[in-house]
């Protein structure tokens, strides 16, 4: 069984193969603009996971997943190649959903800056409901 820092150095070179692939090998029409986010290896080495964008729309994600499956096997004997292990993984490639929640999160973030801004300008005109300053002091006690 392989240990976490062969897997991790393995899918640092994979992730390298794979872009430098994408950029000069692979000349499918339908690959649009491709950027290899993350490569995930199994323990075993056997099993690599490679995660991308695609910058476009849904039209140019589909078709960029189309060219890199059709692809697949020419990135794979290059990355077998170039990493000169025993035993070439597998690849399957992810569209990452980075991009999408990054949104999301600027998104709630945005919502909840106006929110809290709202509330401070509501706050500014508040008065209290009964005194300030509603505690008895020593003071007071001995006033009356």
């Amino acid at each position: 069984m392989a240990d976490t820092g062969r897997a991790r150095k393995l899918a640092e070179r994979v992730q390298q193969v794979v872009a430098q692939m994408i950029d000069t090998r692979v000349k499918d029409p339908r690959l649009g603009f491709v950027t290899v986010t993350d490569v995930r290896v199994t323990g075993d080495l056997q099993h690599a996971d490679v995660y991308y964008t695609v910058l476009g729309d849904d039209e140019a994600r589909a078709g960029s997943a189309k060219a890199l499956e059709s692809a697949k096997g020419l990135i794979r004997s290059e990355v077998g190649k170039q990493t000169g292990i025993r035993l070439t993984p597998t690849l399957a490639f992810h569209l990452d959903a980075v991009p999408e929640t990054a949104a999301h999160l600027e998104s709630a973030l945005s919502e909840a800056a106006r929110r809290d801004a709202e509330v401070a300008r509501l706050a500014q005109g508040a008065r209290y409901a009964g005194d300030e300053d509603p505690y008895r002091r020593a003071d007071d006690d001995t006033a009356e």
